[in-house]
């Protein structure tokens, strides 16, 4: 075999080894394209989902690879009754992911002494008394540089002595159970809901997904996007420049479009805005929606020639930001109207600024009356203790005075109108 003689100019790139960034950034563009669709196709194969979901779970797959990246990540929830496939979505979106694994019952030590996506199936588990240390660290899994530190004992010259370990618990989490998800944890998810399928076409197929061809095919191409620099070196900036462009355009920036210096951030901070989220909201969008606009993204600049092919591509990148954002601004608002419903604190926000301001005191009692007939609530705990406590809880009382007929109160209507916004 003739031996090949390597050229000058192979070796002065040995030597100066140069990272090509618009090269790098083709590459991630080509393969993110392909593994989006992938992901999508095998959802589709194996799940029977609401037809909104798979952009979404897609790009939090995606974004399983890329979660160091940002200052916050998603958990990930599937609300099902027994039998709906929660457990088979779970293990399919684990496979799909980064180091993913499933667990049932994690221990406190396996969350912070273990690293990649983890699943957990029936976290109903999880909320039992003793389990407290578990539901607090889930509870800061979702945020960048939350520490935990343990005890351990270390043998040295002078004897054993105790010494402090610091572990991150930050991570990638997809959680399913069949009741719900507490509060404080819910605001950390992005919620979805799973009906029971009777496509057998799709629940009867067996669960080998490590031998299907395209999903090994999909996780070599995200490892391949992981290692390009191209992502930290393009996006790490991109929170500033959203803090910069929120305090330039802090009165009407829904309109204006100086968000930022960066064309490539436009149509992303456009979109965010237009979702009209609250911080938690958004916070947790943030990562999804910088995925979908990455995905595909080719500018046309000056001196570039404009093809059918770039209009094309550009209108379909458009179109999954354009997806991702209205389907989480529904998810989101679904969630708001549930929290109405279950939630008796803001239902009594509500109750209250339905009200007309007035300056004449109301009996307690008769207050208690109004609220749990407006909602038809039958609870013993809904009681005048309750109520007295909720309305100083909630910063809803003018003023009070008490009577020989009991406690008389001036409700602060206005307040609540404003409350209310909040949730609506």
């Amino acid at each position: 075999m003739e031996k090949k003689e390597i050229e000058d100019e192979d070796f002065k790139k040995l030597e100066n080894p140069v990272y090509n960034l618009d090269e790098e950034k083709e590459i991630l563009d080509n393969n993110l394209k392909e593994a989006y669709y992938n992901i999508i196709d095998l959802l589709k194969e194996y799940l029977d989902l609401n037809e909104r979901y798979y952009n979404i779970v897609a790009l939090w797959v995606i974004g399983t690879y890329f979660h160091t990246h940002f200052p916050s990540f998603p958990f990930l929830f599937f609300n099902a009754m027994k039998g709906s496939g929660k457990s088979r979505a779970m293990n399919l979106i684990t496979t799909l992911s980064k180091d993913g694994e499933m667990l049932n019952a994690p221990t406190e030590a396996v969350l912070f002494r273990t690293k990649g996506t983890l699943g957990i199936d029936e976290y109903e588990g999880i909320t039992r008394k003793g389990n407290e240390g578990i539901r607090e660290l889930l509870n800061s899994c979702y945020k960048k540089g939350v520490k935990v530190k343990r005890m351990r004992q270390q043998k040295g010259v002078d004897g054993t002595q105790q010494v402090v370990e610091e572990f991150e618990v930050y991570r990638p989490v997809v959680l399913a159970n069949i009741w719900g998800m507490e509060s404080v944890l819910g605001d950390r998810c992005i919620s979805l809901i799973l009906d029971k399928s009777n496509r057998k076409e799709v629940i009867n197929l067996i669960e080998i997904f490590n031998e299907d061809e395209k999903l090994i095919k999909t996780k070599e191409l995200l490892k391949e996007c992981s290692l390009c620099s191209y992502f930290p070196e393009r996006y790490r900036e991109v929170y500033k420049e959203w803090n910069k462009s929120i305090k330039r355009n802090n009165t009407n920036y829904t309109n204006n479009t100086n968000y930022t210096n960066s064309t490539n951030y436009t149509k992303l901070f456009k979109s965010l805005n237009l979702m009209d989220l609250n911080g938690r909201e958004l916070e947790l969008s943030f990562p999804l929606c910088l995925i979908a606009n990455m995905i595909n993204n080719q500018n046309i600049g000056k001196n570039d020639e404009i093809s059918v092919v770039s209009v094309v591509s550009s209108v379909v990148s458009d179109a999954i930001l354009e997806e991702t954002t209205l389907t989480l601004k529904e998810i989101f608002n679904e969630k708001k109207e549930e929290e109405i419903v279950e939630n008796y604190d803001i239902n009594l926000i509500d109750f209250t600024s339905s009200k007309l301001q007035t300056n004449y005191f109301e009996s307690l009692k008769n207050i208690l009356i109004e609220f749990k007939e407006s909602l038809a609530i039958t609870e013993d705990w809904i009681n005048l203790k309750w109520l007295g406590r909720a309305l100083k809880r909630l910063n809803l009382i003018k003023t009070k005075r008490r009577t020989s007929r009991g406690v008389e109160i001036i409700l602060d209507v206005e307040k609540a109108q404003t409350k209310i916004k909040m949730f609506k």
